[in-house]
């Protein structure tokens, strides 16, 4: 006797018909296959399938919107949520630079701005992750999104990994050296918003990504959400090269170009990978002109998502005298 086909199947089939009959999910779809998946309703052979399938045709914009809508589905959210006003994803770490962006967000939540970051921990080997490195600054990491929200209630800003904000969904990450490839879980993961700020910035490492994150945000409507090009994958400017960044609000995407800061074209790789520095250039004890130009560059377009600069200049200025006027002596925080 020949088994039912599996509730699955449906949603493997549309990515596997072949070149002429495959299509991208429905928004619709996107999200029920991907809520199926994290609550278990999937067998591991389907899950495999589904996600490589998506890797190789590649991910359109419904399809990382209706993901992020599953995900969000299954999430444990406090019952009221806190006020946030910039969600920062930090999912690809870092290896040829300090995360620098850290003291730009720390920044903006000494200045009244309430961020949420969210990220994944060690799943590629050789990189510096944002917990890591949070931790070593003296920020704790939230287990549960109550301990976020109680971490933004005291300093403005709060951050969770991935494995307590939706442990399904790290499972999906960590398959990886299993597959041998990334899948879409990489990507839609930045966009999950837990605290549903209205101000929503994505780092991208493929510039082909920007048009997808972008019209993702315009249907999951998000308010603003900023995509671009970041060191490493990061929402981090790279100083030493001009940045294209694309925002999606009000139903449109505009593109707006932020010059380079520093004169050389290549930024010569961090060999020792000092923690520590974040401390020094920050406490004022060591100077980088690299650090700084990446610390402000970065800072000034969360300032321009936000809506506190009306101009690529006047934001870098407003970053440049917030960076002047930071606490020094603050890191580690006690």
């Amino acid at each position: 006797m020949s088994k039912p086909i599996h509730p699955f199947a449906k949603y493997v089939a549309i990515l596997g018909r072949g070149k002429t009959k495959q299509r991208h999910l429905t928004l619709e779809e996107a999200m029920d296959s991907m809520a199926m998946i994290l609550r278990g309703e999937a067998e591991p052979e389907q899950i495999g399938a589904f996600l490589m399938l998506l890797r190789l045709k590649e991910e359109s914009p419904g399809e990382i919107a209706g993901f992020t809508l599953g995900t969000r589905s299954v999430l444990e959210t406090p019952d009221t949520l806190p006020a946030v006003d910039l969600d920062w994803s930090s999912y690809a770490g870092k290896r040829r630079q300090l995360p620098w962006f850290l003291l730009s967000a720390i920044l903006l939540s000494q200045n009244d701005v309430k961020v949420m970051m969210h990220g994944s921990g060690e799943h590629t080997p050789g990189r510096i992750y944002t917990d890591t490195a949070l931790e070593f600054l003296g920020y704790p990491v939230a287990r549960s999104l109550d301990e976020a929200a109680a971490q933004i209630a005291e300093r403005n800003f709060g951050f969770i990994g991935l494995k307590d904000l939706c442990a399904p969904l790290q499972a999906l990450m960590d398959l990886k050296p299993v597959l041998g490839l990334r899948s879409p879980v990489n990507s839609f993961s930045r966009m999950l918003n837990p605290f549903n700020a209205p101000v929503m910035m994505q780092g991208i490492f493929h510039r082909g990504f920007m048009d997808i994150h972008a019209g993702a945000g315009l249907l999951l409507g998000q308010p603003v959400t900023t995509v671009f090009r970041g060191e490493g994958g990061e929402i981090e400017r790279r100083p030493n090269k001009p940045t294209l960044a694309g925002t999606a609000a009000n139903d449109e995407v505009t593109t707006e170009n932020w010059p380079q800061l520093l004169a050389e074209g290549h930024a010569v790789a961090d060999l020792e990978m000092d923690l520590g520095a974040l401390i020094s250039v920050w406490n004022g004890d060591a100077t980088s002109e690299y650090a700084e130009a990446s610390v402000t560059g970065t800072l000034a377009i969360a300032l321009r998502s936000l809506g506190k600069a009306d101009s690529v200049d006047a934001a870098q200025a407003l970053a440049q005298e917030m960076w002047n006027k930071r606490d020094k002596g603050l890191l580690p925080l006690k």
